[in-house]
C-alpha cells in the first residue's frame, strides 16, 4: 500500500520591495521571499480534506503585511519574524522553511538626488569590433545595468479608450533594467585611440547620472536624457542605442489587513516581472548616421 513521504507547500518567489522614506533620503530593501510549511497534511493528500491547510495566498499576504508592520531590518530577521508566525499561529504547521534573496542596491552618487539606486552585482560589458580591412566600427556598451528612482517619476495625461485601467500617477517607482550600447567615431587613422577602460567608466556615470538627475514624466523622456548626456559629454561616442524595460512596482493592497500602506515613512510594493513595457530609441550626434541595429541582442 502506498503511503506519504516527506511533503511542504507554501508560496515562492513573492517579491517584495520596501521603501523607508528618511525625510528626502530614501532606503530600499529588495527580497524574493520563498515560504515552505510542513506539518499535519496527510488528509488533504489523501482525501483532498482542507482543514489543515493555511491558503498559499495567505502566505503571500503574510509576507507584506509583516514588511509593514514589522519592517526589513534584515533578510534574516525577517525571515525568522514569518517562521515563529506560522509555526505558532497554525497548530497543524510544525515547520516553517523560509527562503530569501535579497537583491542590493547602491545609492548612485549625486548631490540632486537620495532617491536613486544601482542594483549591484548585476551589470555586464560588452563590445563589438568590426574590421573590413579598410574600416573599423567599435561599440561597446552594457546590459543587465538595474537602476531605480524611488520618486520624481509621474505617468499621466495619455490617450485612453474603453479598454484603458491603468490609473494615472503623480508619484511612482521608475525602475528599468539597462541594455544600451554606443558607437565609437573612431578609425584607427585617428590622432588619438580613446582609452577605453575610462570612456566605459565615464559613459557609464554620465547615464547613471541623467537617469538619477531627470525629474521623469515619461521613460521615453528618461531615456533621451540618458543619450543626450552621453552625446554631451563624450566627443568620441556619435551614436547611443537603448533598451528599457519598465519595471512595475505596484503598491500592494493592505487594506484587507487594517494596514495604510502608502504612508510617510514607506511603503511595500510588488515587483512584477511580466509582462512589461518597453522603451527604445536610438540618440545620435547630430549629422551622424544610425547604424546600431535595433535588436541589442545581435551585438
Amino acid at each position: 500500500m502506498p503511503i506519504l513521504g516527506q511533503n511542504q507547500y507554501g508560496k515562492a518567489e513573492n517579491r517584495v520591495v520596501k521603501i523607508t522614506r528618511d525625510g528626502a533620503t530614501h532606503h530600499i530593501k529588495d527580497l524574493n521571499v520563498s515560504v515552505s510549511l510542513s506539518g499535519d497534511m496527510d488528509e488533504v493528500h489523501y482525501s483532498g480534506s482542507n482543514a489543515n491547510v493555511l491558503p498559499t495566498d495567505t502566505t503571500k499576504n503574510t509576507v507584506y503585511a509583516f514588511a509593514k508592520e514589522h519592517g526589513i531590518e534584515s533578510a534574516e530577521q525577517f525571515g525568522i519574524h514569518l517562521a515563529r508566525h506560522f509555526v505558532t499561529s497554525q497548530e497543524p504547521i510544525h515547520r516553517a522553511r523560509i527562503r530569501i534573496e535579497e537583491y542590493a542596491w547602491e545609492r548612485i552618487d549625486t548631490p540632486e538626488s537620495r532617491h536613486s539606486f544601482v542594483r549591484q552585482g548585476q551589470e555586464t560589458r560588452c563590445t563589438q569590433i568590426t574590421f573590413d580591412g579598410s574600416s573599423w566600427e567599435v561599440v561597446s556598451g552594457l546590459k543587465d545595468l538595474v537602476v531605480m528612482n524611488t520618486t520624481d517619476s509621474e505617468f499621466w495625461g495619455y490617450v485612453k479608450d474603453r479598454y484603458t485601467t491603468l490609473p494615472e500617477a503623480r508619484d511612482r517607482i521608475l525602475a528599468t533594467e539597462v541594455s544600451a550600447r554606443w558607437r565609437f567615431g573612431w578609425s584607427d587613422d585617428a590622432k588619438e585611440t580613446p582609452d577605453w577602460d575610462d570612456s566605459y567608466a565615464q559613459t557609464r556615470k554620465h547615464l547613471l547620472q541623467a537617469f538619477a538627475e531627470t525629474y521623469s514624466l515619461s521613460l521615453q523622456q528618461t531615456l533621451y536624457a540618458m543619450g543626450s548626456r552621453i552625446i554631451d559629454r563624450r566627443e568620441e561616442i556619435d551614436e547611443t542605442r537603448f533598451s528599457l524595460p519598465n519595471k512595475h512596482h505596484f503598491l500592494v493592497d493592505l487594506a484587507p489587513f487594517g494596514l495604510e500602506n502608502d504612508t510617510p515613512d514607506g511603503a511595500v510594493y510588488f515587483a512584477a516581472d511580466r509582462p512589461y513595457g518597453l522603451i527604445e530609441a536610438t540618440v545620435l550626434r547630430d549629422g551622424c548616421e544610425a547604424k546600431i541595429p535595433a535588436d541589442l541582442t545581435h551585438l
